[in-house]
Parts: structure tokens; sequence; C-alpha cells
């Protein structure tokens, strides 16, 4: 009697608890179990938990790959026999078809990421990322089977639209998956991915550097990323719904469901009901906003008082412009290059390139374990200051050109990757997210993301013009001036 009379208390106290989500679901509480047991995700706790960090995290190796992957092939003689455009001693705008070509791929990333604007929310979080992933396989595919330049630069804006659809929605889906005291290492941990896939493109590229003779040497590498994009498309399958986008969609006791199954909980635990009443509280402030129309939305990024929209928006469009303009992407994309410029050989220049990227790898790791503890600004000042030391003393020594200096030079372009893998790899992506308000914060977040891959675009195409016409004035007149005014900024 006295056991049933317990087992009558914890039900009748399951019960209890279950009045709140049935006033937020306006289902009965017999149907809301019903229906969150029907929606039950295939995975749960640490297995659910590490699958999202490996889908998540393919999704950012394929970004760094398809960054690093170009370095390596645009002096492989096979590659320049089908596309002669980018032999830059051949013709007097072959430098500008040689940047146009690599850069071309930012343009797509910037419609991707844009577009998502519009497709995003409409889709879901996983139906986007199949999406992106699918589109990068079919420009992945053109640009394996190109024959000619045009055909190569229409299979790059392809790609970059995929890519722009993934990384404008894999950090989201990952985030709104995961604790929020944790939102901050998993970014910079995505940071730290993309470099890794930059290392793994550059060692890759080494790998089928050796296949004299034959136009494997250029394809197989880029057809690689579409590997990658299976996996995680086919990860995906296996992954549900964000609990926030379900809740924004109505969706309620499927949200419940994939909280249950992420924290290994059952919809009457505290923890499920805190962590469901906080999206859907947030969702219903978010749905409040959106109700303004777009133009009064916009028209709010501009204003001051109390909420500094303006003053915030404007920092998180300059963060990613800075990460951009620094040259970080000079040297990403133009590796090989670089260092084939400091009379080292073909082959050497190939190494010295992975190398780089590998060390560039272990160095942005370090921020992963510090960035709670040190501080967003603090880092990101670190970084902008190792980063402009290191641009004037490369400038410096590229004047000097000396076997010694050269041997410097090279030094420099190691320091310069670490200082920027530390201090701005994946912080300005986390510091344009946290820093701006709800109200303002999808189209915010929209011009950030616009800057970056604008930006990126400009530097990629400007470099090589530039070093064939000022060659070491370039470190000067682009890098050690943007540095020069992101310090002060940054100190403000």
């Amino acid at each position: 009697m006295a056991r049933d009379s317990i087992d009558d208390n914890v039900i009748g106290e399951e019960k209890m608890s279950l009045k709140h989500l049935e006033n937020i679901t306006g289902l009965h509480d017999n149907q809301l179990e019903r229906e969150v047991e029907e929606h039950k995700p295939r995975l749960k706790g640490k297995t659910l938990t590490y699958m999202l960090a490996f889908v998540a995290g393919t999704g950012f190796t394929l970004f760094g790959y398809d960054q690093g992957v170009m370095s390596s092939l645009l002096t492989l003689p096979r590659f320049e026999e089908v596309f002669p455009q980018v032999v830059v001693a051949t013709g007097p705008n072959h430098a500008t078809l040689q940047s146009f070509v690599v850069a071309v791929y930012e343009l797509g990333c910037l419609i991707g990421a844009l577009s998502n604007l519009f497709v995003g929310d409409k889709l879901g979080r996983r139906k986007t990322i199949i999406l992106g992933g699918s589109i990068m396989i079919v420009g992945a595919a053109l640009q394996t089977g190109s024959i000619s330049y045009a055909m190569l630069v229409v299979a790059r804006i392809i790609t970059g639209i995929g890519n722009g659809l993934n990384t404008s929605t894999v950090p989201s889906y990952h985030a709104e998956c995961s604790a929020a005291e944790n939102r901050g290492a998993f970014i910079m941990i995505e940071g730290s991915l993309i470099s890794f896939g930059i290392m793994l493109s550059y060692w890759i590229d080494i790998a089928f550097y050796w296949i004299k003779g034959s136009s494997a040497e250029w394809r197989v590498p880029i057809s690689f990323q579409i590997i990658l994009a299976i996996i995680m498309i086919v990860g995906v399958f296996f992954l549900p719904e964000s609990p926030r986008w379900l809740v924004k969609e109505g969706r309620n006791s499927e949200a419940l469901a994939v909280i249950c199954a992420l924290d290994v909980k059952p919809i009457t635990h505290p923890d499920v009901q805190r962590t469901f009443t906080g999206i859907h509280e947030a969702v219903e402030t978010e749905s409040q906003f959106t109700n303004v129309s777009k133009s009064s939305q916009l028209s709010e990024l501009f204003t001051h008082g109390r909420s500094q929209n303006f003053r915030r928006a404007t920092l998180g469009v300059v963060s990613q412009c800075f990460q951009q303009i620094s040259g970080c992407n000079l040297i990403i994309y133009y590796a090989t290059l670089l260092f084939q410029r400091l009379n080292l050989s073909d082959t050497n220049s190939r190494f010295v390139a992975a190398c780089n990227g590998t060390e560039f790898f272990m160095a942005s790791t370090i921020a992963i374990f510090i960035v709670e503890k040190v501080g967003r600004r603090k880092l990101m000042i670190f970084g902008a200051g190792g980063m402009c030391i290191s641009m004037v003393l490369l400038a410096v020594l590229g004047a000097v050109n000396t076997p010694q200096a050269q041997i410097g030079s090279a030094v420099f372009l190691f320091v310069f990757n670490s200082f920027f893998g530390i201090g701005w790899l994946g912080m300005s992506w986390l510091y344009s997210a946290e820093i701006v308000g709800l109200r303002v914060r999808a189209q915010a977040n929209a011009l950030s993301t616009a800057s970056n891959w604008t930006f990126n675009f400009m530097v990629v195409m400007i470099s090589s013009p530039a070093f064939a016409n000022i060659q070491w004035g370039t470190y000067v007149s682009e890098y050690c001036n943007v540095h020069t005014l992101s310090e002060p900024l940054l100190i403000a």
C-alpha cells in the first residue's frame, strides 16, 4: 500500500509538471507524451552530441578545403595547359585572370549566404545543409571536369553558392542544438576546423603532385571535396532538426523530443522544460519583432540611443572586414606562389606551404582554450598587433631580398598565420554574432556575412596583380595600413 501511494504521488507530480507544457503546446498530457515518443530522434545523449559535432566539423573542414585547394594547383603544368589564362608570365592581363578564377568563388559564397535569408527559415536547418552540400557536389564535379577557363569560373561560382548556404547555416544549427555556455568554444572549434581543411587540401595537393603527365594531379584534389560533401549530407540524415526552428514552425512536440534526446531526460524533467520554455519565449519575442515591416527593421540598424544598434552593427561588419583584409587569404590562397617567390623550388614550396597550413591549424586550437578566460577584444588586439608587426617585417625583408632575408620572410609567413589563428580566425564570427541585439540580429548578421565575403573577394582579386606590379610593396600598401587602422578601433 505504501509503495502504491508513493507511485501515485510521483505520477501526480509528473502530471502537474506537464501542465505548463500543455498550456504552451495546446496538447493534453497523453497526446503530448505520445507525439514526443513518435518523434524521438534515432540518436540521443553523447552519441547525438558527437554526431552533431562531426557533421558541423565536416562542413567547416569542407569550407577550409575549398579555400586552400587552389593554392598548389595554379602552377601545375597540366593545369596551366588546360587553363593558360592563369599563367601570369604569358599575358599582360593574366595576373588578373588568375586572381579572378580564384576569387570568383567568394562571389558565389556571398550569393549563397544572402540567399539563406530567404530559404533558410522555409526549408529548416537540415534541408538547407543538404541543399548546400548538393550544390557543392554539382559545382565540384563541374570543376573536376572543366575543359575551359569559362567553365571553371562558372563551376567555382556554383560551388561557392553551396558553401555560402552551408557556412551561414551550420554554425546556427550547431549552436541551436548546444548549451549556451558551450557556444563560444564551439565557434572557435569550427574556426580551427577551417584551418584543418586548409591543411588537408595542401597535403592532398602534394600527394597528387607526383602524378606526372596526367590531369589527375589537379582533378583529383578538386574532386575530393565531393567526398566531404557526401559525408556531411549522409550525416545530416541521422540528425534531428533544430529545436528552435521546430518551435518557430509550431512543431512543439518534435522540439521537445529533440531536447529530451539531447539531455537524455523525460519531458517531465525541469531541465527539459526550462530549455523548451526559454526557446519558446525567445521565439515569441523574436516573432513580435518580425511583425514590424522589413524597412522599419532595416532602419533600426541606423539608430543610436540606449540600444546603440548602429554602433553594434558597424562593429560586426568592420570586424569581418578586418579579418579578410588583414592579409590572411593572401597566404591561404597563394601560399605556394608566395614561397616560390622566395626562390624555393617547385617541390619545396609545396612542402613548406603544407607545413605552413599545419602550423596554422595547430595555432588556431590555442584560442579554443583561452577565449572565455582572456576575452574577445584582448585576443583580437593581440592578433592584430602580431599580424601588423609580421606584415611590416615581411615588407622590409622583401625590399632587402637577400637569401637570408628570404628565409626570414618564410618564417614570418608562419608567424603571421599563428597570430591570425589565435586572434581572428574564429573570433570575428563569434564577436559579430554576439555584439548585436536580438531585435536587429538577422539584419546585422546578414550585413556582417556579406562584409566577410565581399572583402574576401576583394583581397583575393587584387593579390596577383598587386604582386605582379608592386611586389613587396603589397604588404605595405594594403595590409600594414589595415592593421594600423584596426588597432585603435579595437582599443576604443
